[in-house]
């Protein structure tokens, strides 16, 4: 019924351009103008990762609550967690307009946002005004364009939203801030990370909560970089990996707004992403919980993730063209399917099926 009532609603919010229709639906959940998940998700989908106790393995992918302007409303629709940002120190307007782009025939979009947000001190009003209020909410922790020192900018994010962040993501795979994904490389990515580590280990000795620490990486990694990335992650110790962010292939893509700058989201990045998943899961050994995001669109698709080695997974171009049904569709599709199989938890078809993802083309 939620899905009928969206295909009605969807021309409207198509009429508007992609931004106009994104601020339009933040203003309605500001409202309180959403369907609201009315039942108790089924325990066979709750799970303790990172130390946290996920209800179900949905959340909404950074980018589109940017500055926590709704997080409750995110959880009250039904998703197991929500994540804000990307979120920088300082407030940034992006890249010019237009920047984003509805790809129609292939169910995708392309943005070339910038980490457009409204900075470290709005942001961190809204969640202090909500704590209370419990739920899981991670904060997305990313560097301004113009920053001498894009490491300092992260560690600050990690100070700041300390005390309001159930776990942050590190995002260093973002293609729309130029030299960003450059801190993927081995080297880069140590330095960082050490500071990053070094500012968590100093919080905690001075009493404060040890949140985890997720790194977002990029789909579009060269296979031969994977192993050594995956090296330094390790020997970090990161509590988990996000796999992934939006790509710069446009392989499948029929759309003429292609030639577009800027990183794919939605149904083409399904198969690159999910692939990419099953590469780092074998990689780590499954050791590590990762998080699977790029092209869910299904229930079927979100099973798939997991059978590649997602523990929690994200969506967002899937509820832009399926809309918020979406979120308890996938949930019912992966309780009916574990039980179905004759299983319990998620774990238990956690990464069955990574070898044969890992063995498709990036």
């Amino acid at each position: 019924m939620l899905k009928n009532f969206y295909r009605l609603a969807r021309p409207a919010l198509f009429a508007l351009s992609p931004e106009e229709a994104h601020e339009a639906s933040l203003k309605a959940l500001e409202c309180g103008i959403y369907p609201r998940e009315l039942t108790t998700d089924d325990r066979i989908l709750s799970q303790s990762v990172f130390g946290l106790e996920f209800k179900n393995p949905l959340g909404i992918a950074a980018g589109y609550d940017k500055d926590a302007r709704v997080p409750d409303a995110i959880l009250g629709m039904g998703c197991g967690f929500a994540e804000i940002g990307t979120i920088t120190p300082k407030p940034q307007s992006g890249n010019p307009k237009p920047r984003v782009f509805r790809l129609l025939e292939d169910d995708a979009l392309i943005n070339r946002l910038g980490f457009n947000n409204g900075g470290h001190e709005a942001a961190l009003r809204r969640l202090e005004a909500r704590q209370e209020r419990g739920g899981i909410v991670g904060v997305n922790i990313g560097a301004n364009k113009d920053s001498v020192d894009r490491g300092e900018d992260y560690v600050l994010g990690l100070i700041r939203f300390n005390p309001v962040a159930s776990y942050f993501t590190v995002n260093i795979s973002s293609p729309n801030t130029p030299g960003l994904r450059d801190l993927q490389a081995p080297e880069a990515l140590d330095e960082l990370l050490t500071r990053i580590m070094s500012a968590r280990r100093r919080l905690v000795s001075d009493g404060a909560p040890r949140r985890p620490i997720i790194v977002k990486i990029a789909p579009d990694i060269a296979e031969a970089d994977i192993a050594p990335i995956i090296e330094r992650l390790s020997a970090h110790a990161v509590d988990g990996i996000a796999v992934s962010n939006t790509t710069l292939t446009r392989n499948g893509v029929k759309s003429t707004f292609a030639k577009e700058a800027g990183g794919l989201s939605g149904k083409p990045l399904f198969a690159r992403s999910t692939a990419m998943l099953a590469r780092i899961y074998r990689a780590t050994d499954g050791k590590i919980p990762l998080i699977g995001i790029g092209g869910i669109g299904s229930g079927k698709q979100a099973l798939e993730k997991i059978e590649a080695g997602a523990t929690l997974l994200q969506l967002y171009t899937g509820l832009v063209y399926e809309g918020p049904g979406l979120i308890g569709e996938i949930k019912s599709h992966l309780a009916d399917a574990l039980r179905s199989a004759g299983q319990s938890s998620l774990a238990a078809v956690r990464g069955r099926h990574a070898d044969y993802w890992a063995k498709q083309p990036l």
